[in-house]
């Protein structure tokens, strides 16, 4: 059997290596748009922020991925896909045949139509080579501008002062991370990310980049104007669906699959941030290898079913750890908050029915495990009083 991955970020990968160790004698090829090896792209934050090298990187090599059975294409970019023929072809007009195809296409990042958005100097920071061209602007000191406060832009924002650069965070909402956190855990990390240098203006809506030949300003709709010479846009990501929209499979956001990860053409499978399942997209790396692991046992004819869990997100940026998942700003909920100043810690917990619906973690995320647990479960809290202060006082309690 043919199978041939397209897109060699982590579930595209994970995918690949799976089906090379589950379906039997499997011809398994894997390419890659990017000129690189497979990488971890969480880490990219630590390449920013000078934690670590391309090569720390790297997750596998061409030989590791040889000895796995998987043959492995960089720089090979798929510009159509015929279903009937079983054939992409690349932009080079190479044709590739299949005889099943799993699209890994994942996403790009949202670029807000402003004037001046196209000026050289704005980025944004998705892939190894946005991190690339941020290190060689960063290198000649300045101001950064980054456009967007949710984690991603978090993230640039504190490699980028680790660089050196004046950092300032321009954002829509009153706190950062505000599909994460709470008002008040928000409050509290960009007060911490205050001391470490990071400008917030919030909330600021942008209304144009300024500059000639390279961008030189950020013009705020209130008038005023940051100067940058560099700027990150962190607005938001959007699905690649091109490629299979072209071919006629099923998108709506993004390419609908079912609990197996197949798409409406039964030859073909798609995982990870390409994807729409039960009208939910993700984000983030968990998911999308749970996705690569039920792919891969389907390409082998075994059964599977992906079950998704409430999502959950985690940052830790200049020594403090944020943690949150489920609901979190549900009006119909109840809130327990325990706040310790001293610590700089404190949590919400939201419950309905006598039932963990969401929970925000700021400062020591050590519960969040437990916490994940009692959202998934879904079952009745009896000790409420302990609940918040974490699983060894409910064991105690119980």
């Amino acid at each position: 059997m043919k199978v041939l991955v397209v897109g060699a970020g982590p579930a595209g990968t994970r995918c690949a290596v799976r089906a090379a160790q589950r379906v039997p004698r499997a011809e398994v090829t894997l390419l890659s748009a990017e000129l690189a090896l497979p990488y971890d792209r969480v880490a990219l934050s630590k390449l920013l922020a000078g934690e670590a090298e391309v090569a720390d990187l790297i997750t596998h090599p061409v030989a590791e991925l040889a000895t796995l059975g998987v043959t492995f294409r960089a720089g090979v970019a798929v510009a159509a896909l015929d279903r009937a023929a079983r054939v992409v072809t690349t932009q080079k007009g190479e044709c590739l045949p299949y005889d099943r195809l799993v699209l890994a296409t994942g996403s790009s990042a949202v670029r807000l139509p402003l004037p001046g958005a196209e000026l050289p100097g704005v980025l944004a920071y998705r892939d190894l080579g946005d991190v690339r061209a941020m290190l060689r602007l960063a290198a000649q000191g300045g101001h950064a501008v980054v456009i967007g406060g949710g984690l991603l832009g978090l993230e640039a924002a504190t490699g980028l002062a680790a660089r050196g650069m004046k950092v300032t965070v321009v954002h829509a909402m009153g706190w950062p991370m505000d599909r994460q956190l709470d008002p008040e855990a928000g409050g509290l990390l960009s007060t911490r990310l205050g001391r470490r240098g990071i400008r917030f203006i919030m909330p600021a809506a942008t209304v144009a980049l300024e500059g000639e030949r390279h961008v030189q300003g950020v013009r705020l709709d209130d008038g005023r104007l940051l100067p940058a010479s560099l700027v990150v846009m962190s607005v938001g990501i959007r699905p690649n669906v091109a490629l299979a929209r072209d071919a006629g499979l099923e998108v709506a956001r993004g390419v609908v699959v079912d609990d197996a990860m197949r798409s409406s053409d039964a030859a073909i499978y798609a995982v990870g941030e390409c994807t729409e399942h039960q009208g939910r997209l993700i984000g983030l790396v968990k998911p999308a290898l749970e996705q690569a692991e039920v792919a891969a046992a389907a390409l082998a004819g075994e059964a599977a079913c992906w079950q998704p869990v409430p999502d959950s997100a985690a940052l830790k940026v200049s020594g403090t750890a944020v943690w949150s998942a489920g609901e979190i700003s549900a009006e119909t909920a109840e809130a327990i908050i325990l706040r310790d100043e001293d610590a700089e810690e404190y949590r919400r917990l939201f419950l309905r029915d006598g039932r963990l619906v969401g929970a925000v973690l700021y400062g020591d995320t050590a519960d969040a495990g437990y916490y994940m647990r009692l959202i998934a479960e879904q079952r009745v809290v009896e000790s409420r009083a302990e609940l918040v202060l974490g699983s060894s006082f409910m064991d105690a309690a119980a």
